[in-house]
């Protein structure tokens, strides 16, 4: 009999720590649920300032717009490699040449830091200070994330920002 009761012991154990853990993730679930918006949701000024929907609906519109530039970026490089085949005689259509690609090669530079602010961006969703300025951590504003998805400070503190960029340069 010993042994028998030492076995219930054992099986009744796990159970219980089997029953305790899906209560933790239901928690998760129920906290962090998947929120889901429309096509066609705009957030607005009287819902809560940076709700899921808000960072479920700026998430959604920088990976897209991640996703459009690189698609440029890859069909920009693409081009540019089949006009290097086109090697003209002429040295003013070389010149040419060299001009627009290197116009090209700039204009997909700032896609680049672009990319790589919209990936900052989505990291502050992910952490939970996008919308919030940097500096002052007062937020930024629904009006200034529709028009400029990528802003990490609010008007007042760019403008700072800039008059301090212009002093040293300056310099």
């Amino acid at each position: 009999m010993p042994k028998t009761a030492k076995a219930k012991k054992k099986v009744s154990k796990p159970k219980t720590k089997v029953a305790s853990k899906p209560k933790p993730t239901l928690a998760k679930v129920a906290s962090k649920g998947p929120v889901k918006i429309s096509k066609t949701y705009v957030p607005k000024d009287t819902e809560k300032y940076m709700c899921e929907k808000h960072k479920v609906y700026f998430r959604m519109r920088l990976t897209e717009w991640k996703k459009e530039l690189i698609k440029a970026n890859n069909e920009a490089l693409y081009n540019g490699s089949m006009d290097d085949n086109n090697i003209s005689a002429d040295i003013v259509d070389q010149a040419n040449s060299y001009i627009d690609s290197n116009v090209e090669m700039k204009a997909i530079n700032r896609q680049i830091k672009l990319i790589s602010e919209i990936d900052k961006a989505l990291r502050r969703i992910r952490e939970d200070t996008y919308g919030y300025c940097l500096d002052t951590a007062e937020p930024i504003g629904l009006k200034r994330l529709m028009a400029r998805p990528v802003a990490k400070y609010t008007i007042a503190a760019q403008e700072k920002h800039e008059k301090d960029e212009k002093v040293h340069a300056d310099d």
